[in-house]
């Protein structure tokens, strides 16, 4: 694909004003940007700019700002170049922003270019479970709540106070996954007179990650999960979800987050608060549900994540050869040769924009744009 470059730092005879301000204000000027493409789109404007967004890491700063989590990157790691310069000399320095540069703006266009889909891989247990294994929590991957003509549910134990909570726990598709939204569906018991739904009062949403790593064999996965005693002290919980009310209705339900949530660690927990519905049998409350669904954007296999401790810090790997893996294959529009016209207009009202700041601090007149574009090229 051909890449646009601009072909010098001048600016069709205008001023380059990162070159004539003072930093900091190039930095506050560039910090109104609020799309991380845009400012990937900055740094192909001409070789001073990409320079100067390198240098003074300002596709981290922005990642950081839209997601908090992602301060908690230690450092990071390209794998297609294990080399990490020990001196910390000029040309280290500039080696090892280069390389963050790389990974934050790839990081920011999966974000905002991958189609968002089901993040859950696998359940990992239950708090309680009724009868195992025909009521495990395995069945809520199962979209449907019948399977092979049997009812397909996880069912907690019951309960005779209403209060009691349960917590499912699944591993998320990757490491990082950006999760803007989860869905539960209670289960109805079509089986027993009235049909009843055994909701839960509300729902709260957890993400982390595990304390020392989940090792189970194959076969012996399922049986430890579920019968085991459930101990929450084995994961660390990086973001909580506000109280959700559940309705006590037959129907998967979507619980929006307030902001879409990165989760560094690939755990969710379901925590399901209250219990609404007795059983006619022994006038216990329980809890069932029939299909558990994450809504958002798994990013492996271009990023992965090695936890360092337990307070959230963590080496973020990138595997830039992965990350057309990912994207679709429109979707890299810095590299795209059919979309000229589009980035000739972006630069074009950069141009425009940089002399428009100039010209307030000069009390100069309205500039008008050229559109000429004889000073771009396609390199392959």
């Amino acid at each position: 694909m051909g890449v646009i470059r601009k072909k010098a730092d001048d600016m069709d005879g205008g001023v380059d004003f990162i070159q004539r301000l003072e930093p900091d204000m190039c930095v506050k000027i560039l910090g109104y940007l609020e799309d991380p493409t845009d400012l990937v789109r900055v740094s192909a404007v001409s070789s001073s700019w990409r320079e100067f967004v390198i240098s003074n890491g300002l596709c981290k700063e922005i990642c950081q700002r839209m997601f908090p989590e992602t301060s908690n990157f230690d450092h990071i790691v390209e794998i297609r170049n294990m080399f990490e310069p020990t001196k910390r000399d000029d040309s280290a320095e500039w080696a090892c922003r280069g390389r963050e540069h790389r990974a934050y703006a790839s990081l920011s266009r999966c974000l905002t270019s991958l189609t968002r889909k089901n993040c859950i891989l696998d359940a990992i247990c239950a708090s309680s479970t009724d009868n195992y294994p025909e009521e495990s929590i395995k069945n809520t991957l199962e979209p449907s709540d019948r399977v092979n003509q049997r009812a397909s549910y996880w069912s907690s134990k019951g309960q005779t106070d209403p209060t009691v909570s349960e917590t499912l726990i699944y591993e998320l598709a990757a490491n990082l996954c950006l999760i803007t939204e989860v869905q539960v569906h209670p289960f109805q018991a079509y089986f027993q007179l009235d049909f009843p739904i055994y909701s839960s009062r509300a729902v709260r949403f957890h993400v982390g990650h595990p304390k020392v790593p989940l090792e189970f064999d194959n076969d012996d996965r399922d049986h430890f999960l579920d019968v085991h005693e459930f101990s929450d002290d084995k994961f660390v919980w990086t973001h909580s979800s506000p109280e959700f009310p559940m309705a006590q209705e037959n129907q998967l339900q979507t619980f929006k987050l307030p902001e879409p949530v990165f989760a560094v660690g690939g755990i969710l927990k379901v925590e399901l608060l209250g219990r609404v519905q007795t059983q006619e049998m022994d006038g216990q409350y329980y809890i069932c549900i029939a299909n558990v669904q994450v809504v958002g954007i798994p990013l492996s296999p271009a990023f992965d994540i090695e936890m360092l401790n337990e307070h959230r810090e963590c080496t973020l790997k990138y595997y830039p050869g992965s990350v057309n893996l990912l994207l679709p294959p429109k979707s890299l529009e810095l590299q795209s040769s059919s979309s000229p016209s589009r980035f000739h207009k972006f630069s074009t009202s950069l141009r425009t924009w940089e002399q428009m700041i100039l010209n307030t601090f000069r009390a100069a007149g309205p500039l008008i744009a050229d559109d000429d574009d004889s000073d771009y090229e396609y390199l392959d």
